[in-house]
C-alpha cells in the first residue's frame, strides 16, 4: 500500500489532532474555509479517524469533535448518557453553564447587532455581505469577585468554584486574565448555541442570571431579556393568526 502525502489536508488535520483547537486566522484554516477541496480533504481524512471538524461564524477557533459512531465506540451508551465526557462534575459544567450565559449571549448579540449595522451601512449594493465581528473584540469578561458574589453558593462556594475554574480553563473553555474571566477557544464551540440559548432565556435560569451584578456582563443580559420578552407578544399574535 503506498504511502499517502502529507499534504496540506493531512497538515491541518494533524495541527488539530495535536492542539486541539486553531485559530480562524491560521494560514491553513484561512485557506480551508474558502477552499470547498481543501476543505472535503480535511473532513475525509479526520473521518477515516472518527472525528469532524466543529466550525462556528462567531467563533474565533475551529475544533474537532467525534463521528457519532465514534463515540459509541469509545465511550459506550453509558457514557454517551452521561452529562459530559470530559469527566467535569456536576458543579462543573453549571458553572460552564453559566459562564457560557454570561458570555457567549451577550456576545452574539453584540456580533448580531454590529454585523446588522455594518451592512446597513454598506446599502442595498453590498447587502448580501454580512460580516460578523471578532468573537475577541465583542466578548464580554467576567469578574471575578462578581461571580463569586453572586453564584458562589450556587456553585459550591470559593473553593469548589476555583477548582472547576481551573478545570474550564484547562479543557479550554475559558481563559484566566487575573480576575476576569473571558472566552476560551471551545466556549462557542462545544455548546450548541440554538440548543441552549432558548433554554436558558425562557427557562428558570434566566431568573437566576438576572441575579448578576458583573458591571460588565449585568446590562447586556438585561438588554437581552428586554428583546426576548418584546418578540413573544408578536409570536402569540402570529400564533393565534395561524390558528384563524
Amino acid at each position: 500500500m503506498s504511502q499517502q502525502t502529507f499534504d496540506d489536508a493531512a497538515q491541518l488535520a494533524a495541527q488539530l489532532l495535536a492542539r486541539r483547537w486553531l485559530p480562524r486566522n491560521h494560514a491553513l484554516v484561512r485557506r480551508a474555509l474558502i477552499d470547498t477541496e481543501l476543505w472535503a480533504a480535511l473532513n475525509q481524512r479526520l473521518a477515516a479517524v472518527g472525528m469532524r471538524v466543529i466550525d462556528n461564524l462567531y467563533a474565533d477557533h475551529i475544533s474537532l469533535a467525534m463521528l457519532r459512531p465514534a463515540e459509541v465506540a469509545v465511550f459506550g451508551e453509558t457514557g454517551l448518557a452521561a452529562n459530559n465526557n470530559l469527566d467535569l462534575p456536576r458543579d462543573g459544567v453549571a458553572l460552564l453553564v453559566v459562564l457560557w450565559s454570561l458570555i457567549v449571549l451577550p456576545k452574539r448579540q453584540r456580533q448580531v447587532a454590529r454585523a446588522e449595522a455594518k451592512e446597513e451601512g454598506q446599502g442595498e449594493f453590498f447587502a448580501t455581505d454580512k460580516p460578523v465581528p471578532l468573537a475577541a473584540s465583542v466578548a464580554p469578561t467576567v469578574s471575578y469577585r462578581s461571580l463569586l458574589a453572586d453564584f458562589g453558593n450556587q456553585l459550591g462556594k470559593k473553593m469548589r468554584l476555583d477548582a472547576n475554574l481551573k478545570l474550564l480553563e484547562r479543557n479550554g473553555f475559558i481563559i484566566r486574565r487575573g480576575e476576569d474571566i473571558a472566552e476560551g477557544p471551545l466556549l462557542d464551540l462545544l455548546l450548541d448555541y440554538d440548543t441552549l440559548a432558548p433554554r436558558i432565556l425562557d427557562g428558570a435560569l434566566a431568573d437566576v442570571l438576572a441575579r448578576s451584578t458583573d458591571p460588565t456582563v449585568a446590562p447586556l443580559l438585561a438588554k437581552l431579556r428586554e428583546a426576548e420578552q418584546e418578540e413573544i407578544p408578536e409570536d402569540e399574535e402570529q400564533q393565534e393568526q395561524n390558528k384563524a
